[in-house]
């Protein structure tokens, strides 16, 4: 039988082409293919080189997270109280509330916060990770914040950071002092008015040295919110989610507490605070000044409540010794003394002594040294209340005035 080659010419043309280009190399597609995955290759090569020159992700483990929301925690719930007791109970209750905290928690989780406070600073945590963007500067930048934490200080972007955990802290201080002061203010309105609330308020408490003792027995650990410790957790190592702002710019120096948390930031911004570096951690939480300030608070208020007898004293022991012992250590450990600015001197026109020489205006601001909390006497000054009517006779002086004007003070 005769072939048709005729009608079979373009196959066999298109089989010989094929055989021709297997014979000459890899197809277009091949190649467009190995191209693709040599390109993959080098990128991932360069990405982890880059990766290797980068500081590990922000980390800051969670038991510091825990001592900030004990802090965070309680000192809130103080400033939420308010006078206007309508009862010897309630009066018992918020004692009860705040007595139970221990000093040395209360302190440390200061610092906690103010560390947490710090990475919600993108100015001082980016500026801190481009520093030590280099493995070899990061190394040497952990190793002096731990030999020396104010170190830290002088990293870019601490003033930012300083500004705005000094800033939040100082907020929450006034809020302190403005609860404090409606809880004295209404002791001294039971005691020197016809409010109706005079009947219990000047009455002695049941079994006041059971009172004493459960209040000493309430000074102990906090267990964290678990729902607070959480936010802050997340807030710390994203750097957001807790909504707040810097205020005026805060320079150096600063208090050891804002110094350690500001170093403590510093760290969990390197990727050195995770739980690998509780120890760390856990020895810039130390706050000599805080602690301090606040045991002896709790000593006053033990100290206040074994002399006081109507329970308008025990309002006075709860509003001085719980809530402003409070926001008077807070201020003395985290924000600087008031600024004093001495100006030249003037002279009377009247006599022409030898003119001294001009003393030169200089400001000073030191961080405030940590506050001796001592038993304040009732500030009962001759101006009587609102309310109150000068004609009414003021009754003897109590066992708290008593105990708080005494030769200690």
């Amino acid at each position: 039988m005769r072939l048709n080659f005729r009608s079979r010419g373009p196959a066999l043309v298109a089989i010989a082409v094929a055989a021709v280009l297997n014979s000459c190399g890899p197809s277009r597609a091949e190649l467009q293919a190995e191209e693709a995955r040599v390109a993959a290759i080098v990128a991932a090569q360069e990405a982890a080189a880059i990766a290797a020159r980068l500081p590990p992700p922000v980390a800051l483990n969670d038991s510091v997270a825990q001592s900030a929301a004990v802090y965070l925690t309680f000192t809130r719930d103080m400033a939420t109280i308010r006078g206007g007791f309508a009862s010897p109970a309630q009066v018992q209750e918020a004692l009860r509330r705040g007595a139970s905290y221990d000093p040395n928690q209360i302190s440390r989780g200061l610092v906690a916060y103010g560390s947490i406070l710090a990475l919600q600073s993108p100015e001082f945590v980016s500026g801190v990770r481009q520093a030590g963007a280099e493995p070899e500067a990061r190394r040497q930048i952990i190793d002096r914040i731990v030999a020396n934490p104010s170190y830290a200080s002088t990293l870019p972007g601490a003033e930012a950071a300083a500004s705005l955990v000094m800033s939040v802290l100082e907020a929450d201080i006034v809020a302190l002092s403005t609860a404090a002061d409606s809880v004295e203010s209404d002791a001294y309105n039971i005691q020197y008015t016809g409010d109706q609330r005079n009947v219990w308020g000047r009455a002695t408490p049941a079994d006041r040295e059971g009172r004493l003792q459960t209040i000493k027995d309430l000074s102990r650990p906090i267990a964290p919110s678990g729902s607070e410790a959480a936010r802050l957790y997340a807030a710390s190592n994203s750097g957001s989610g807790l909504g707040v702002t810097a205020g005026r710019l805060r320079r150096p120096p600063y208090a050891p507490s804002v110094t350690n948390a500001i170093a403590m930031a510093a760290l969990a911004a390197l990727g050195a605070a995770g739980d690998n570096a509780r120890a760390n951690t856990d020895a810039l939480q130390y706050d000599r000044a805080s602690q301090d300030c606040l045991a002896s608070s709790k000593l006053n208020l033990f100290q206040c409540l074994a002399a006081a007898r109507p329970t308008y004293e025990d309002m006075f022991c709860l509003g001085r010794h719980v809530i402003r012992d409070l926001s008077t250590c807070a201020r003395g450990a985290a924000l600087p003394a008031a600024i004093i600015t001495v100006g030249n001197p003037t002279q009377s026109r009247s006599a022409a002594p030898e003119r001294s020489p001009a003393i030169a205006p200089r400001t000073l601001e030191q961080p405030t040294p940590a506050p001796s909390i001592t038993p304040t006497p009732l500030p009962i000054t001759p101006s009587a209340p609102a309310g109150y009517s000068t004609a009414t006779p003021r009754p003897e002086q109590s066992p708290t005035q008593r105990l708080n004007s005494g030769p200690n003070n």
